[in-house]
C-alpha cells in the first residue's frame, strides 16, 4: 500500500489547472514512488490524459517503476506513433523480458521508422533482456535501425560498470567472428560500440578492419575507433594507416591522417610515406610534404617534383617552396625546368629557383643557356623563362654569353638568328653603340634594299642607323668602316638613304657612298653611287 508521501503524490496526478506541477508529480513519484497496485493503477489510468507533455511523464514513470500491467497500453501507444511512441517504447523495454519480446514482436511488422524508435528504445532500455535485443538489432538489414540501436546503446556505456562492459564487449566480440551475413552497417555499429567499451580486448579486432579488403565504411569506423588511442609505433600498423591515408574515400584518409600527425618519421621508415605524396587527396600529399620537409635526399626531391604537375594550386605552391630549400630538390627543380613541356610550366619552375639562381653551379648555367638558344631560335616561347633564371643569377654572365654568340652565328653568316640574339641585348637601355651597331648591320643584311622612300622609310635597319648616328660618343661611320663583312649593295643601300636627310644624315650618306666607290670603283654600284652624290650635291 502507497504511504503518505506517494498518496499525496497520486492526488497531485489528478486533472488540473496547473499542468507543470502535474508533470513534477510525476516525475518524483517515478523516484521515490513505491511499486504497488494502487500506483501502477494511478499510472495507467494516467495515460489517458489529453495533455502530452504529463503523458510523457507518466510513461517515464512507468517505465521506472515496471508498471507491467502497463505493458499493452504502451504496446498501443508505439503502435499508434505520435510523439509519445518513442517514450512508450522506452517505458516497454525497461519492463524485462516480457517487455522486450513484445517489442521485438511488434518490430517484424512495424513501420521503418517505428522500427528504428523500437531499436533505440531497446538500447535505452537498461535490463539485459532489452540490451540482448538491441545488440541482435545491430545485425537487423535497415542501416536505419543499426544506427538507432547503436546510438542508444553508446549512451548508456557511461552508466555500466566494468563486468557490465566486459560481458558485452564479450558478447560485441562474438558477433564480429561471423564470417558470414554480417552486413558493412552491422560491422561498422559493432566496431563503433567496440571502441566505446574501452576493452584492451579490442585493438586486435580494430587493426584487422582498416585494411583495404574491408568496405570503406568499416574501415573509417575502425580508424575513427583507433583515434581514441595512443598512436602506434609498430611499423606493420603505422605501415597500414599510411595505405589508408592514400585512400581516395575521404572517410578513410581523415581519420588516418589524424593519427598519423602523432606518428614521427624516423631514418629507417621515412620510405614508408613516400607513397603518401601520390595520394588522390590534396590533403594527404601536403601533410606527407610537412612530414618530410627535413629529409633532404634525391627521392624524396623526385616525389616532390611530381607534385608539380597536380591540379591544386596549393599543392604545387608548398611543393615548390620545399623544393627550393633542398639541395636535392634545386637539382630536381633544374631538372624539372629542362624537361618543361610548356611555357607556363617553365616560368612557374624559374620563378621558383630565382630566389637560389646566384648559386648555380657554371655547368649547369651552360646547360640552361645551351637550351635556352634551342629554344630561341626555334621560336619557343619557354626561351624567356630560362633566359630570366641565368638572369637572375648573373646578368654580366648571361650578356656575354649571348653576344658571343650573337658574334659566332653573324661570322658564320647566319645574320637572321645573330639578329635574334642582337635584339635581347638591346633591349637594355645600357646596351654599348657596338652591339647596337652590329643588331643594325645584321637587320641592313637582311633588308631587301628597296629603294622606294616609302620602303626605306619603313626598313627597320635605317632606322636603328638613325638612332645611332644622333646619339653616339663613337661615329658610326667607324663601326660601318671596320664591318669588312658588309658587302658594296649594303653600303649602298645605307648611303643612298642617308644621303637624302638632313646635314648629320648626308655627311654619312656622303662618307658610306665614297666608300662604295673605294672598294669597288669599277663596278656598277660604284658609278651608281658617284650619280648618286652628284645629285645630291655632295660629290
Amino acid at each position: 500500500m502507497a504511504d503518505a508521501t506517494s498518496r499525496k503524490l497520486l492526488q497531485l496526478l489528478k486533472p488540473a489547472p496547473d499542468s507543470d506541477l502535474r508533470c513534477a508529480a510525476a516525475m518524483v513519484l517515478a523516484e521515490v514512488g513505491p511499486k504497488d497496485a494502487q500506483v501502477s493503477l494511478a499510472l495507467c489510468e494516467a495515460l489517458d490524459d489529453p495533455d502530452a507533455i504529463f503523458r510523457a511523464q507518466v510513461l517515464r514513470a512507468i517505465g521506472k517503476l515496471r508498471v507491467e500491467r502497463a505493458l499493452p497500453r504502451l504496446l498501443t501507444v508505439v503502435g499508434q506513433g505520435g510523439a509519445n511512441a518513442e517514450a512508450a517504447a522506452q517505458a516497454a523495454a525497461c519492463l524485462g523480458e516480457k517487455g522486450s519480446k513484445a517489442l521485438r514482436d511488434m518490430m517484424a511488422d512495424a513501420s521503418p521508422v517505428l522500427r528504428r524508435r523500437i531499436a533505440a528504445a531497446l538500447g535505452a532500455g537498461g535490463t539485459s533482456s532489452a540490451e540482448t535485443a538491441a545488440l541482435d538489432a545491430l545485425l537487423d538489414e535497415d542501416a536505419g535501425v543499426v544506427d538507432a540501436a547503436t546510438r542508444s546503446l553508446i549512451a548508456q556505456v557511461p552508466s555500466l560498470g566494468a563486468e557490465h562492459r566486459r560481458a558485452l564487449a564479450d558478447h560485441v566480440l562474438t558477433l564480429l567472428k561471423r564470417k558470414k551475413g554480417l552486413r558493412t552497417a552491422s560491422a561498422a555499429a559493432l566496431v563503433r560500440l567496440l571502441a566505446a567499451f574501452g576493452d584492451p580486448r579490442s585493438d586486435a579486432a580494430l587493426w584487422a578492419r582498416v585494411d583495404a579488403t574491408n568496405p570503406p565504411e568499416l574501415r573509417a569506423a575502425a580508424l575513427q575507433a583507433l583515434g581514441s588511442l595512443p598512436a602506434p609505433s609498430a611499423r606493420e600498423r603505422v605501415q597500414r594507416l599510411l595505405d589508408c591515408a592514400a585512400s581516395p574515400d575521404f572517410r578513410v584518409a581523415a581519420p588516418a591522417l589524424l593519427i598519423l600527425r602523432g606518428v614521427p618519421v624516423g631514418e629507417r621508415t621515412w620510405h614508408d610515406w613516400l607513397p603518401l605524396l601520390d595520394a588522390a587527396d590534396p590533403a594527404a600529399r601536403q601533410f606527407a610534404m610537412d612530414k618530410l620537409h627535413d629529409r633532404d635526399n634525391a627521392e624524396v626531391a623526385v616525389a616532390l617534383v611530381r607534385q608539380l604537375s597536380q591540379p591544386d594550386r596549393s599543392v604545387r605552391e608548398q611543393a615548390l617552396a620545399r623544393l627550393s630549400k633542398l639541395e636535392h630538390g634545386r637539382k630536381a627543380l633544374s631538372d624539372e625546368l629542362l624537361a618543361a613541356e610548356s611555357a607556363d610550366e617553365a616560368w612557374a619552375l624559374a620563378r621558383a629557383q630565382s630566389p637560389f639562381a646566384r648559386d648555380q653551379a657554371a655547368g649547369l648555367r651552360s646547360e640552361l643557356f645551351s637550351r635556352a638558344c634551342r629554344y630561341l631560335e626555334a621560336g619557343d616561347r619557354r626561351a624567356d623563362a630560362l633566359l630570366f633564371l641565368l638572369r637572375e643569377g648573373d646578368p654580366a654572365d648571361l650578356r656575354d654569353r649571348i653576344e658571343d654568340r650573337a658574334l659566332a652565328l653573324r661570322k658564320k653568316k647566319n645574320f637572321a638568328t645573330a639578329l635574334t640574339y642582337l635584339r635581347l641585348l638591346t633591349r637594355d637601355p645600357a646596351c654599348s653603340e657596338a652591339v647596337r651597331f652590329e643588331a643594325a648591320a645584321c637587320a641592313l643584311k637582311l633588308s631587301n634594299h628597296h629603294p622606294a622612300a616609302d620602303s626605306r622609310a619603313a626598313d627597320p635597319a635605317l632606322h636603328q642607323f638613325a638612332a645611332l648616328l644622333h646619339r653616339h660618343e663613337t661615329d658610326p661611320l667607324v663601326f660601318v668602316q671596320k664591318a669588312r663583312w658588309l658587302d658594296p649593295a649594303d653600303l649602298f643601300y645605307l648611303g643612298f638613304h642617308f644621303s637624302e636627310g638632313g646635314r648629320q644624315e648626308k655627311e654619312l650618306g656622303r662618307n658610306v657612298l665614297q666608300l662604295v666607290v673605294r672598294r669597288s670603283p669599277r663596278g656598277k654600284l660604284a658609278k651608281d653611287a658617284r650619280s648618286k652624290l652628284r645629285s645630291e650635291g655632295l660629290d
